[in-house]
């Protein structure tokens, strides 16, 4: 690479249609919070004429991170869609959140991507999560190329960030992950650090100066060559040695001279086959720069060695019913088959979606079918509806930029789709299909809300339905045992925007209360009770006396209802008053107003009047009678256990169990998985993890995963159960 010097931009960076997918390279940016990602993204639109030298659009927004939430929290916590033209390609980069809490946002960024541009700051390294996302993107064969940033660092050290890639990305091949270029300093400064000035091309052995403010090429000097013979012999090694023409390698060690266009042509064919990842250098523009260091190099990259959508494997279809279709292609011609990658409000146009097209081609005001299947437990009905479709554009900062059609492997904005939200299929009204959902990460944090007045209590339902349908990583819980409205979400910045964007898009104001977790009452032996209901205040008295007898059952009984009344002293037209009162007063509870489970509740005998009984009399002795007995029994309250699965790096695994043991929990089994992490499998009372998606994000440094499923209640510890006791009578 690095024939390309003088490639000129298409007019401004104008985000015009696409004519043809092999025109079209998408390309998602990955990498961990403050790594450079946004900066890069701005870097590239600004070199390719889509912004000014500020890195802004016309009316001075940035064309990324524009959103206020991000403007106060300082960092993405959102998909953004950049799109720009360089040499007669369209480009989308999609730029990505890299806090962990917004990993729904950059799954979505890889689902609308065809190859992942891995952003790594030369300060900071590579994290945890980075790997594994990394991990991710090979398991389904992503091209990947890496691109070290924050090369001003005082002690940026390329070639050692280069040997720290390969250790991290190149675990199965290491000449996998290697550089293409090398970076060039200029004079040391006052301080010792000499910054970087430009690159030297390792394949063409020219030089790349950015010094002056535009890209200039020459030739490397004699004391040059021998910086770059070491780097580029193993450089030419490792293309060819992944190359599909096996005489390459013959060739080269019988000395023979290979030529520039063959190693090119070589590079980019393993690059789009996900087999070759080279490493790029990247910095910003200095002041006055219309292009940043590396920036032209890595547009060549794109639409030199990035594949084509026509290259990239549609997810698979069926028909909403589950019935398979055939494997889609890239086709503007085939049948319409578009995915909402993400959903927005605008509070001029309303929903906004982010679509990518597979299969067809999108054109404005035409009527689609929408489909929706496989997230109810997460707050989304399954939904088949047509719409209309509203304008196309292409968005550029805070504007849209409309568009005659979106053709397959390009995407678009869609105006005005009501009912879709994220990971909907659109396609024809008269076909329509379902795409296979792409995974998302489950919610683990639970935040209890409460409308903070009468009038926020009106919008919150709306608002909350709004906000799940745009982000399908929080689920919506109306817990129907704690009364509670709970959002779950993966962390606490993810939280905290949801909260942001119920109050600045919706205009709900919420507060937010201790989570509650769904406690239950049981007895702890036999007991009886005696239920008497005797009133005579004028007309028809109330007169009904039942007595019972209560037992426990093993867990999972529920309660049992037996009638054993002999000789007619309870009418048989009120034995069910009897048991519809008791199981009245156990789903209230009988100590700390928990649903009572697990007994065998058995009407021995009782008394009736021939004129004062009524079946509401019965029910209210039957409810005396169970409250009786458990003021005469020993009382257990039981906790929800959870069956707790974590996925986590053999070097934390230690402090993994160990945490468990101070949650109360019992370590039930490990297992050895792929990648030097093992799986620990847990029981813990639900009361103690509350928090855990925060904590285990810290205890494992981010490099941990874990699963969480309802196993059963169990009694809670004496002291436990008497605190909460005490709490609720405090209450009432």
């Amino acid at each position: 690479m690095g024939d390309k010097a003088n490639a000129h931009p298409g007019a401004a960076g104008r985000a015009t249609a696409a004519d043809h997918p092999a025109s079209v390279r998408n390309v998602v940016l990955v990498g961990h919070s403050g790594s450079g990602k946004t900066t890069l993204v701005e870097a590239l639109a600004l070199t390719a004429g889509a912004v000014n030298r500020a890195g802004r659009v016309e009316d001075g927004t940035a064309v990324s991170d524009y959103d206020d939430i991000e403007h106060r929290q300082q960092r993405s916590v959102q998909l953004s869609l950049v799109p720009v033209e360089w040499d007669g390609f369209k480009i989308n980069l999609l730029d990505t959140p890299g806090y962990a809490d917004f990993v729904g946002e950059l799954r979505a960024g890889l689902r609308a991507a065809d190859a992942a541009l891995f952003v790594v700051s030369a300060a900071d390294g590579v994290d945890g999560a980075t790997r594994m996302v990394w991990e991710e993107c090979a398991a389904v064969g992503m091209p990947r190329a890496i691109v070290v940033t924050h090369l001003e660092a005082a002690r940026a050290d390329f070639r050692e960030m280069t040997r720290t890639c390969a250790a991290a990305f190149g675990a199965d091949d290491p000449d996998a992950v290697l550089p293409l270029y090398l970076p060039l300093h200029g004079a040391k400064g006052p301080d010792g650090h000499a910054p970087v000035t430009g690159l030297i091309g390792l394949l063409s052995q020219r030089i790349f100066d950015y010094a002056s403010g535009e890209r200039k090429e020459s030739e490397p000097g004699e004391d040059q060559l021998p910086l770059i013979e070491d780097a580029r012999d193993k450089l030419i090694e490792g293309i060819i040695s992944e190359s599909e023409d096996e005489s390459l390698m013959d060739r080269y060690l019988s000395g023979e001279e290979l030529d520039f266009k063959t190693l090119v042509d070589d590079l980019e064919r393993a690059v789009a086959r996900g087999i070759f990842h080279p490493v790029l250098a990247a910095a910003p523009a200095a002041e006055g720069a219309r292009q940043g260091i590396g920036t032209v190099e890595l547009l060549e990259l794109i639409t030199g060695g990035f594949p084509t959508p026509l290259e990239h494997p549609a997810p698979a279809v069926t028909t909403p019913g589950g019935k398979a279709r055939p494997a889609l292609t890239c086709d503007p011609a085939g049948p319409l088959v578009a995915e909402v990658v993400k959903t927005a409000s605008d509070p001029y146009v309303g929903r906004v979606s982010l679509v990518r097209v597979f299969s067809g081609t999108l054109r404005p005001d035409e009527t689609v079918h929408v489909s929706g299947h496989g997230l109810a437990d997460r707050g989304h009905e399954d939904h088949d509806v047509d719409e209309r479709i509203g304008a196309l554009s292409s968005p550029f900062g805070k504007h849209q930029r409309t568009l005659s059609r979106c053709i397959a492997g390009d995407l678009a904005c869609v105006a005005k789709l009501n009912r879709a939200e994220t990971g909907d299929t659109l396609s024809a009204k008269d076909d329509p299909l379902l795409m296979e959902p792409w995974d998302m990460p489950d919610p683990l944090l639970p935040l209890a809300i409460q409308a903070h007045s009468k009038a926020d209590e009106d919008k919150l339902s709306q608002g909350l339905s709004r906000l799940v349908a745009e982000d399908p990583t929080m689920r919506l819980e109306q817990n129907q045992d704690t009364h509670q409205v709970v959002l779950w979400c993966l962390g606490e910045a993810h939280a905290d925007v949801a909260l942001e964007r119920l109050r600045s898009r919706y205009g709900v104001q919420v507060d937010v209360v201790s989570h509650k977790v769904s406690l239950r009452e049981t007895f702890a032996g036999k007991s009886a009770g005696r239920g008497r209901h005797v009133k005579q205040s004028g007309g028809h008295g109330q007169y009904a006396i039942c007595e019972i007898e209560v037992e426990p059952l093993p867990g999972g009984s529920g309660i049992e209802f037996v009638d054993k009344v002999v000789g007619g002293a309870v009418p048989r037209q009120f034995i069910p008053s009897v048991e519809k009162g008791v199981r009245a007063q156990a789903a209230r509870g009988v100590t700390a107003g928990y649903p009572l489970i697990d007994v065998r509740i058995t009407l021995l005998d009782g008394k009736a009047h021939s004129v004062d009984s009524s079946d509401a009399a019965f029910q209210t002795a039957g409810a005396l009678a169970l409250r009786e007995a458990a003021a005469d029994a020993r009382i257990h309250l039981l906790e929800p256990v959870a069956e707790v699965r974590v996925l986590v790096g053999d070097d934390h695994v230690g402090s993994v169990m160990s945490d468990f043991s101070g949650r109360r929990g019992r370590v039930v089994g490990t297992e050895q998985a792929p990648g030097g992490r093992t799986l620990v499998r847990a029981e813990v009372p639900e009361i103690e993890i509350g928090r855990y998606a925060v904590d285990l994000r810290s205890l494992s440094q981010g490099t941990a995963r874990f699963s969480r499923a309802y196993a059963r209640h169990e009694p809670m510890p004496p002291q436990l159960s008497e605190r909460i006791r005490e709490q609720a009578q405090d209450v009432t």
